[in-house]
């Protein structure tokens, strides 16, 4: 066996490893990365705690005996909402995921039992829940199950007097993949948008072409727009890929509104911008690849495409809204699934904001006259 060029090709391998700054870049910082964020996410997993409302129509002992008892769990922030609110309605408006109704005749109900205990008395407490907060709805379902069990042993050990029932805050029936998609759009343009415009810039100045253009009939405004109009182009190209393929296989429930368009043309715009802002600043095509990944790769975490921000420590869930990643995904499921157009209006001036002030500074960074 030729240990020599063995040990040399080594060698030389790692020459070339060393020498580019991307590969090591992503070697060494993607797991640390991964560590960091993943880590962040769920440090607090352990002390963790959720707010559930509660609209109490009974106001009595017995309910308010129940709702101590929901106090006492240390996991739960109990909350209140007047009677005179419609819960769903105050839900949506407030951004509440989940709330619990007791309804009337709550005492009267449990009264009846104990005078007649061999009477099929029934009454249900009604669970409100958010579908696209899989995990909280999970987790609050089975603590209100178990606390129901454990209070209906209290009253009668043989019958069970108190029920839950579930309903749901909107008017249709979805599942989570609903609720996924628009945050894999988000992400999509994201990430094409980026490197798109990096890979561009980096490689149009790199090779001259940009100080070459000056040469040209063509303004910086006019070559801008044209590039963006392909960047646009992608971006509806892989919204529309992402719907069609969502529907054809998971047979999707989404809304196509004027929203969904503007904001996709707003999400396009920013973070071509963003793209070119970090071109500017990078020498390289693979700086500026790890430049690109380094403002990209967090975002596609905190941003709560994947994860729902109830699960992140607080201080992630505030970073979390200042992302524009954030705001995209948010505006997008308000426009297509839960068609809360006062909502997606919001989110939409948001996403504009962002757009032009990023669009901007990157079309005014832009240089054809630099070496």
């Amino acid at each position: 066996m030729n240990y020599r060029f063995i040990i040399n090709d080594f060698v030389v391998s790692f020459k070339q490893w060393i020498r580019s700054r991307g590969t090591v870049f992503w070697t060494l910082l993607f797991p640390i990365l991964l560590i960091l964020i993943f880590g962040a996410i769920f440090l607090g997993s352990d002390d963790i705690s959720y707010n559930l409302y509660v609209q109490d129509n009974d106001d009595s002992m017995s309910s308010t005996q129940f709702i101590g008892i929901l106090e006492n769990i240390s996991v739960l922030n109990i909350k209140t909402i007047d009677n005179s609110e419609d819960i769903k309605e105050y839900m949506k408006d407030n951004d509440i995921s989940t709330a619990i109704m007791i309804p009337q005749g709550f005492e009267q109900t449990i009264f009846q039992y104990k005078t007649n205990p061999d009477d099929e008395i029934h009454i249900d407490i009604t669970f409100f829940y958010d579908p696209s907060e899989q995990s909280t709805m999970s987790v609050m379902q089975n603590i209100l199950s178990s606390t129901i069990y454990e209070y209906n042993l209290i009253l009668e050990e043989s019958h069970k007097v108190i029920g839950i029932s579930q309903e749901t805050t909107l008017q249709e029936d979805f599942s989570y993949i609903d609720f996924f998609i628009p945050g894999i759009i988000g992400l999509t343009i994201m990430n094409s948008c980026i490197y798109g415009s990096i890979e561009r810039n980096t490689k149009f100045r790199k090779a001259g072409i940009l100080r070459k253009m000056l040469t040209m009939p063509v303004s910086r405004t006019e070559w801008i727009i044209a590039k963006m109009l392909f960047m646009l182009f992608l971006s509806f190209l892989s919204t529309f890929v992402i719907l069609i393929f969502g529907v054809l296989v998971w047979d999707l429930s989404i809304h196509i509104t004027l929203f969904a368009f503007i904001l996709v043309i707003a999400t396009s715009f920013m973070f071509s911008g963003m793209g070119m802002i970090i071109s500017r600043f990078v020498k390289d095509e693979e700086t500026a690849d790890m430049a690109g990944g380094a403002i990209s790769f967090p975002m596609m975490f905190l941003a709560g495409t994947f994860f729902p921000l109830e699960q992140m420590d607080h201080i992630l869930q505030i970073i979390a809204q200042v992302l524009p990643l954030y705001y995209v995904n948010e505006g997008l499921r308000n426009a297509m699934v839960y068609a809360n157009f006062d909502k997606a209006l919001w989110f939409t001036g948001i996403v504009s904001i962002f757009a032009i002030v990023f669009f901007m500074a990157g079309a005014l960074l832009t240089k054809w006259d630099e070496n």
